[in-house]
Protein backbone atom coordinates (compact mmCIF):
# COMPACT_ATOMS: atom_id res chain seq x y z
CA UNK A 1 0.00 0.00 0.00
CA UNK A 2 1.56 3.48 -0.78
CA UNK A 3 1.80 5.72 2.26
CA UNK A 4 0.50 8.87 0.51
CA UNK A 5 -1.99 9.97 3.25
CA UNK A 6 -2.19 13.06 5.10
CA UNK A 7 -0.06 15.11 7.86
CA UNK A 8 -0.80 17.78 10.15
CA UNK A 9 3.16 18.36 11.09
CA UNK A 10 2.50 21.53 13.16
CA UNK A 11 0.99 19.47 15.60
CA UNK A 12 2.90 16.13 15.56
CA UNK A 13 0.24 13.86 14.75
CA UNK A 14 -2.27 12.92 12.32
CA UNK A 15 -5.44 14.54 12.16
CA UNK A 16 -7.21 11.83 10.15
CA UNK A 17 -8.57 8.87 12.39
CA UNK A 18 -7.14 5.64 12.67
CA UNK A 19 -10.55 4.01 11.25
CA UNK A 20 -10.20 6.14 7.76
CA UNK A 21 -6.45 5.03 7.53
CA UNK A 22 -7.98 1.26 7.30
CA UNK A 23 -10.24 1.80 4.42
CA UNK A 24 -7.23 2.41 2.28
CA UNK A 25 -5.43 5.09 0.69
CA UNK A 26 -7.70 5.01 -2.34
CA UNK A 27 -10.38 5.96 0.01
CA UNK A 28 -8.49 8.98 1.75
CA UNK A 29 -7.54 9.88 -2.03
CA UNK A 30 -11.52 9.68 -3.16
CA UNK A 31 -12.30 11.89 -0.31
CA UNK A 32 -9.72 14.75 -0.39
CA UNK A 33 -7.88 13.85 2.24
CA UNK A 34 -4.25 13.45 0.62
CA UNK A 35 -2.73 16.60 1.69
CA UNK A 36 0.89 15.71 3.20
CA UNK A 37 2.37 12.32 4.10
CA UNK A 38 1.34 11.34 7.80
CA UNK A 39 4.32 11.22 10.05
CA UNK A 40 4.61 7.52 10.60
CA UNK A 41 5.07 7.27 6.69
CA UNK A 42 7.76 10.00 6.44
CA UNK A 43 10.85 7.80 5.95
CA UNK A 44 14.70 9.04 7.62
CA UNK A 45 17.17 11.44 5.33
CA UNK A 46 19.13 8.35 4.15
CA UNK A 47 16.36 6.34 3.38
CA UNK A 48 14.22 9.26 1.35
CA UNK A 49 14.81 8.77 -2.78
CA UNK A 50 17.27 10.79 -4.43
CA UNK A 51 16.34 13.75 -6.29
CA UNK A 52 16.49 12.47 -9.67
CA UNK A 53 13.74 9.89 -8.39
CA UNK A 54 10.92 12.35 -8.33
CA UNK A 55 9.77 15.09 -10.61
CA UNK A 56 12.14 18.02 -10.32
CA UNK A 57 12.24 19.74 -13.48
CA UNK A 58 15.66 21.05 -12.40
CA UNK A 59 17.20 17.30 -12.89
CA UNK A 60 17.73 15.40 -15.91
CA UNK A 61 15.89 12.27 -15.04
CA UNK A 62 18.11 9.00 -15.64
CA UNK A 63 15.59 6.42 -17.40
CA UNK A 64 16.55 3.31 -18.43
CA UNK A 65 15.16 1.13 -21.71
CA UNK A 66 15.40 -2.67 -20.40
CA UNK A 67 16.17 -5.10 -23.07
CA UNK A 68 13.36 -6.22 -24.75
CA UNK A 69 12.86 -10.28 -25.64
CA UNK A 70 10.63 -11.51 -27.92
CA UNK A 71 8.38 -13.82 -26.29
CA UNK A 72 6.70 -14.63 -29.45
CA UNK A 73 10.58 -16.81 -30.13
CA UNK A 74 10.06 -18.63 -27.06
CA UNK A 75 8.34 -21.61 -27.92
CA UNK A 76 6.80 -23.76 -25.57
CA UNK A 77 7.73 -27.32 -24.60
CA UNK A 78 6.96 -29.76 -27.42
CA UNK A 79 6.60 -27.04 -29.88
CA UNK A 80 8.78 -26.06 -32.91
CA UNK A 81 11.50 -24.07 -32.46
CA UNK A 82 11.59 -20.45 -33.54
CA UNK A 83 14.26 -19.82 -36.09
CA UNK A 84 15.55 -17.07 -34.03
CA UNK A 85 15.59 -18.96 -30.64
CA UNK A 86 19.51 -19.02 -30.27
CA UNK A 87 19.62 -15.31 -30.73
CA UNK A 88 16.77 -14.50 -28.52
CA UNK A 89 18.22 -16.85 -25.46
CA UNK A 90 21.31 -15.21 -26.17
CA UNK A 91 19.96 -11.84 -25.24
CA UNK A 92 17.64 -13.45 -22.37
CA UNK A 93 20.91 -14.97 -20.66
CA UNK A 94 22.47 -11.42 -21.40
CA UNK A 95 19.86 -9.51 -19.42
CA UNK A 96 19.48 -11.64 -16.91
CA UNK A 97 23.13 -11.23 -16.16
CA UNK A 98 23.62 -7.49 -16.33
CA UNK A 99 20.34 -6.54 -15.85
CA UNK A 100 18.40 -9.04 -13.69
CA UNK A 101 15.15 -7.33 -15.75
CA UNK A 102 13.99 -7.86 -19.11
CA UNK A 103 10.39 -6.84 -20.69
CA UNK A 104 8.18 -8.02 -24.16
CA UNK A 105 6.73 -6.23 -26.22
CA UNK A 106 3.29 -4.51 -25.82
CA UNK A 107 0.37 -6.32 -25.88
CA UNK A 108 -3.20 -5.90 -25.12
CA UNK A 109 -3.59 -7.33 -21.45
CA UNK A 110 -7.10 -6.77 -19.25
CA UNK A 111 -7.55 -4.46 -16.90
CA UNK A 112 -7.45 -5.66 -13.25
CA UNK A 113 -9.79 -4.30 -11.01
CA UNK A 114 -7.61 -3.49 -7.54
CA UNK A 115 -7.98 -1.66 -4.59
CA UNK A 116 -4.91 0.04 -2.88
CA UNK A 117 -3.17 -3.55 -1.87
CA UNK A 118 -4.38 -7.14 -3.31
CA UNK A 119 -2.83 -10.39 -2.41
CA UNK A 120 -4.10 -13.44 -4.58
CA UNK A 121 -2.71 -17.29 -4.23
CA UNK A 122 -3.41 -18.53 -7.96
CA UNK A 123 -2.35 -21.69 -8.14
CA UNK A 124 -4.05 -24.35 -7.56
CA UNK A 125 -6.54 -21.99 -9.33
CA UNK A 126 -9.40 -24.32 -8.96
CA UNK A 127 -9.13 -24.56 -5.47
CA UNK A 128 -8.55 -21.12 -4.55
CA UNK A 129 -10.85 -19.05 -7.00
CA UNK A 130 -13.36 -19.77 -4.12
CA UNK A 131 -11.60 -17.89 -1.74
CA UNK A 132 -10.95 -14.71 -3.48
CA UNK A 133 -13.22 -11.51 -2.99
CA UNK A 134 -16.35 -11.44 -5.06
CA UNK A 135 -16.62 -7.57 -5.71
CA UNK A 136 -15.91 -5.78 -7.79
CA UNK A 137 -18.56 -8.26 -10.32
CA UNK A 138 -15.67 -9.73 -12.51
CA UNK A 139 -12.86 -9.49 -10.48
CA UNK A 140 -12.83 -13.45 -10.20
CA UNK A 141 -12.91 -13.88 -13.85
CA UNK A 142 -10.53 -11.16 -15.26
CA UNK A 143 -7.92 -12.24 -12.71
CA UNK A 144 -8.13 -15.80 -12.86
CA UNK A 145 -7.83 -15.21 -17.24
CA UNK A 146 -4.67 -13.15 -16.56
CA UNK A 147 -3.12 -15.75 -14.19
CA UNK A 148 -3.53 -18.20 -16.70
CA UNK A 149 -1.74 -16.50 -19.18
CA UNK A 150 0.44 -14.90 -17.22
CA UNK A 151 1.06 -18.81 -15.79
CA UNK A 152 2.07 -19.77 -19.48
CA UNK A 153 4.34 -16.98 -20.12
CA UNK A 154 6.13 -17.62 -16.70
CA UNK A 155 6.51 -21.32 -18.30
CA UNK A 156 7.15 -20.49 -21.47
CA UNK A 157 10.43 -17.67 -20.25
CA UNK A 158 11.36 -20.38 -17.57
CA UNK A 159 11.90 -23.06 -20.28
CA UNK A 160 13.79 -20.93 -22.48
CA UNK A 161 16.06 -20.02 -18.80
CA UNK A 162 17.16 -23.29 -18.28
CA UNK A 163 17.74 -23.86 -21.84
CA UNK A 164 19.98 -20.70 -21.64
CA UNK A 165 21.98 -22.06 -18.90
CA UNK A 166 22.13 -25.42 -20.24
CA UNK A 167 20.39 -27.15 -18.06
CA UNK A 168 17.77 -28.60 -20.71
CA UNK A 169 18.28 -28.81 -24.08
CA UNK A 170 16.01 -28.05 -27.07
CA UNK A 171 13.68 -31.17 -28.21
CA UNK A 172 14.61 -33.62 -25.65
CA UNK A 173 11.85 -35.44 -24.74
CA UNK A 174 14.40 -36.42 -20.92
CA UNK A 175 14.28 -33.15 -19.72
CA UNK A 176 10.13 -33.40 -19.34
CA UNK A 177 10.69 -33.62 -15.67
CA UNK A 178 12.69 -30.60 -14.99
CA UNK A 179 9.93 -28.80 -16.99
CA UNK A 180 7.18 -30.30 -14.93
CA UNK A 181 8.40 -29.02 -11.81
CA UNK A 182 7.93 -25.92 -12.61
CA UNK A 183 4.06 -26.67 -13.51
CA UNK A 184 4.01 -27.58 -9.98
CA UNK A 185 5.11 -24.07 -9.02
CA UNK A 186 3.38 -21.63 -6.65
CA UNK A 187 2.06 -18.21 -7.75
CA UNK A 188 0.84 -14.98 -6.03
CA UNK A 189 -0.79 -11.77 -7.83
CA UNK A 190 -0.32 -9.14 -6.21
CA UNK A 191 -2.07 -5.92 -7.53
CA UNK A 192 -1.23 -2.43 -6.20
CA UNK A 193 -2.77 1.13 -6.46
CA UNK A 194 -0.36 4.07 -5.94
CA UNK A 195 -2.22 7.50 -5.23
CA UNK A 196 -0.92 10.68 -6.28
CA UNK A 197 1.76 11.91 -3.07
CA UNK A 198 1.41 15.32 -2.50
CA UNK A 199 5.43 14.76 -0.79
CA UNK A 200 7.38 12.27 -2.98
CA UNK A 201 10.94 13.21 -1.85
CA UNK A 202 9.84 12.06 1.66
CA UNK A 203 8.30 8.25 1.06
CA UNK A 204 8.61 5.37 -0.99
CA UNK A 205 5.73 3.67 -2.50
CA UNK A 206 7.94 -0.14 -1.76
CA UNK A 207 11.55 0.34 -0.10
CA UNK A 208 14.42 -1.69 -1.44
CA UNK A 209 13.95 -5.06 -1.88
CA UNK A 210 14.87 -8.15 -4.45
CA UNK A 211 12.02 -10.86 -4.60
CA UNK A 212 12.32 -14.32 -3.07
CA UNK A 213 10.83 -16.65 -5.66
CA UNK A 214 12.21 -17.98 -9.33
CA UNK A 215 10.79 -14.74 -11.43
CA UNK A 216 8.23 -11.85 -11.46
CA UNK A 217 6.02 -10.81 -14.02
CA UNK A 218 4.51 -7.28 -14.29
CA UNK A 219 2.43 -5.50 -15.38
CA UNK A 220 2.07 -1.93 -15.04
CA UNK A 221 0.88 0.85 -16.61
CA UNK A 222 2.31 4.04 -18.37
CA UNK A 223 3.37 6.36 -14.83
CA UNK A 224 6.86 5.55 -14.28
CA UNK A 225 7.81 4.29 -10.51
CA UNK A 226 9.39 1.51 -10.69
CA UNK A 227 13.04 1.89 -10.27
CA UNK A 228 16.13 -0.64 -10.68
CA UNK A 229 19.63 -0.50 -8.65
CA UNK A 230 22.03 -0.77 -11.79
CA UNK A 231 25.34 0.15 -12.69
CA UNK A 232 25.53 0.91 -8.45
CA UNK A 233 22.64 3.76 -9.46
CA UNK A 234 19.10 3.88 -8.87
CA UNK A 235 17.52 4.27 -12.42
CA UNK A 236 13.88 5.08 -13.41
CA UNK A 237 12.35 2.36 -15.64
CA UNK A 238 10.98 3.46 -18.87
CA UNK A 239 7.67 1.90 -19.11
CA UNK A 240 5.93 0.59 -22.10
CA UNK A 241 2.24 0.59 -21.37
CA UNK A 242 0.98 -3.07 -21.27
CA UNK A 243 4.38 -5.05 -21.64
CA UNK A 244 5.30 -7.56 -19.27
CA UNK A 245 8.30 -7.04 -17.35
CA UNK A 246 9.98 -9.72 -16.11
CA UNK A 247 12.53 -9.66 -13.37
CA UNK A 248 15.25 -12.80 -11.93
CA UNK A 249 14.17 -13.33 -8.00
CA UNK A 250 16.49 -14.91 -5.21
CA UNK A 251 15.69 -18.50 -5.69
CA UNK A 252 17.26 -18.26 -9.70
CA UNK A 253 20.24 -16.10 -8.41
CA UNK A 254 21.30 -18.75 -6.49
CA UNK A 255 19.78 -22.13 -8.41
CA UNK A 256 22.18 -20.33 -11.29
CA UNK A 257 24.60 -20.23 -9.17
CA UNK A 258 24.94 -16.64 -9.13
CA UNK A 259 25.26 -16.06 -13.08
CA UNK A 260 21.69 -14.90 -13.41
CA UNK A 261 21.33 -11.88 -10.75
CA UNK A 262 18.17 -10.63 -8.49
CA UNK A 263 19.22 -7.09 -8.13
CA UNK A 264 16.90 -4.40 -5.56
CA UNK A 265 14.31 -2.49 -6.99
CA UNK A 266 11.93 0.30 -5.10
CA UNK A 267 8.68 2.44 -6.05
CA UNK A 268 8.58 5.66 -6.26
CA UNK A 269 5.64 7.52 -5.91
CA UNK A 270 4.72 10.44 -8.29
CA UNK A 271 3.19 13.86 -7.33
CA UNK A 272 0.52 14.04 -10.08
CA UNK A 273 -0.32 10.49 -11.61
CA UNK A 274 -1.45 7.81 -9.76
CA UNK A 275 0.00 4.08 -10.98
CA UNK A 276 -1.50 0.71 -11.26
CA UNK A 277 0.66 -2.39 -11.55
CA UNK A 278 -0.17 -6.24 -11.01
CA UNK A 279 2.44 -8.69 -10.37
CA UNK A 280 2.89 -12.25 -10.24
CA UNK A 281 5.60 -14.18 -8.44
CA UNK A 282 6.56 -17.68 -9.17
CA UNK A 283 8.28 -19.69 -7.07
CA UNK A 284 8.83 -23.89 -6.56
CA UNK A 285 8.98 -26.64 -4.74
CA UNK A 286 12.50 -27.65 -2.80
CA UNK A 287 12.69 -30.55 -5.26
CA UNK A 288 13.76 -28.46 -7.41
CA UNK A 289 16.85 -27.39 -5.49
CA UNK A 290 18.03 -31.37 -4.80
Amino acid sequence: MSPAMALNEQKGKDDIPKSQYQKGVKHLCEKGHLNAVPKKYILPVSERPTKSSVEDSNVVKQNLQLPIINFSELLGPNRPRGSNRPQVLRSLANACQHYGFFQGPASVKPKTPVRDFLKLLCHPLPDLLLHWPASPVDIRKVVATNAEETKHLFLVVMEAILESLGIVEANQEEDDNILKEFENESQMMVASFYPPCPQPDLTLGMPPHSDYGFLTLLLQDEVEGLQIQHQDKWVTVQPIPNASVVNVGDHLEIYSNGKYKSVLHTIVVNEIKSRVSVASLHSVSKMVFM
